[in-house]
């Protein structure tokens, strides 16, 4: 007899198959309902309902920022959301909902079954897809008054859908590695040459097109740290009878509808930024005065050190040297704390601008 009973009650449990004794039985409709819960891209299983970005919104900060960052930008090692978009051909692209993914049935799909991670299938349907709609904002898809329902689901359109095609390995493939393999002159000895972790496996195109824009931006470009310097204008020369005087800028008048524009796309920026009277700082700086203002110059808040080695530098936010910030935070200013992955139109960026500088005035 076994010095350990319970060992022997447990490997004779496993060595009788469940069935010998329990014949089973069918499913019933509830059960399978239960579980038959998937969404596809023809719509099929989706039910009804509907969620605004503006819900989405509010929804997304209470439930996934806490993992995907307040803009989709990932935090620590989970996965980002935004952003990516043009990057697949890169080295290391960023494969998100608006860069990567196929289908919006697939996003549907996924937060409802699997989503808020620990919590998953807590969240209704319509908050299913005001969440939904809130991404498709973030990824510059819907303008930040969409609601998305299951009336025009079928109407929204992932950018990388093309990208996709049908799996036709059964066909092919499986067809292909059936036949009888080739067991003729083959190789007496095989050699390990290289290892994938040291060979250089970056395409050469690849790699000439990176070092052509490294040294175009190195004589061209314009650093975060070292802005280049705007010309200066030609003037006359100063004399006792006509003293020197500087030349007022020429400020262009403000365009009132690219103001109201502007307002609706800073709303992406007012979980972190203030603007107008009584603005405070909040995860980022007050923006009240920022167009043509030296950089790092708001009072009481702690700015991360690449932002202060580019204020020391002379950094002074002009309308290119904001523009460029907004749409590329990171690649213009490494090592900023700023999350946000920026602005893919160029349109967004001239009315926030324009947004921004009307505040000043």
């Amino acid at each position: 007899m076994s010095r350990f009973p319970e060992l022997t009650l447990i490997a004779t449990l496993l060595a009788t198959p469940l069935w010998a004794e329990s014949p089973g039985r069918t499913a019933t409709p509830e059960e399978i309902a239960t579980w038959d819960i998937d969404v596809r891209p023809d719509g099929m299983g989706l039910p009804e309902g509907s969620g605004s970005v503006a819900d989405g919104d509010k929804i997304f900060q209470a439930q996934c920022s806490v993992c995907h960052g307040v803009f989709g930008e990932g935090t620590g090692r989970w996965p980002v959301l935004t952003g990516g978009q043009g990057s697949l051909s890169d080295d290391r692209p960023v494969k998100t909902i608006g860069s990567y993914w196929p289908y919006l049935s697939t996003v549907y799909d996924y937060i409802y079954r699997a989503m808020p991670f620990g919590n998953a299938q807590s969240l209704e349907p319509d908050q299913v897809y005001a969440i939904t709609a809130y991404l498709l904002y973030m990824n510059d898809e819907v303008d930040d008054d969409f609601v998305l329902s299951s009336e025009n689901f079928l109407e929204a359109r992932l950018p990388n859908e093309d990208g996709f095609v049908m799996d036709n390995r059964p066909e092919v493939e499986l067809a292909q590695f059936s036949k009888e393999p080739c067991m003729t002159d083959c190789k007496p000895e095989v050699k390990i040459t290289m290892h994938a972790a040291v060979l250089d496996v970056t395409p050469e195109e690849t790699a000439a097109k990176s070092a052509e824009a490294a040294t175009k931006s190195g004589t061209e470009g314009e650093t975060a740290s070292e802005p280049a310097a705007e010309p200066e204008a030609a003037t006359a020369p100063a004399t006792e009878e006509t003293p020197a005087e500087a030349p007022a800028p020429v400020q262009a008048a403000i365009d009132p509808e690219m103001v109201k524009a502007g307002e609706k796309v800073f709303r992406k920026c007012k979980a972190c930024h203030q603007v107008g009277d009584g603005a405070k700082n909040r995860v980022g700086p007050i923006l009240n005065g920022v167009v043509d203002a030296p950089a790092g110059a708001v009072e009481d808040f702690k700015y991360s050190k690449a932002l202060k080695a580019a204020a020391d530098g002379g950094l002074v936010w002009s309308e290119e040297a904001l523009g460029e910030f907004l749409r590329d935070p990171k690649g213009f200013l490494k090592g900023t704390k700023m999350s946000f992955g920026g602005l893919r139109k160029d349109s967004d960026v001239a009315e926030v601008i324009a947004y921004l500088r009307a505040t000043a005035e």
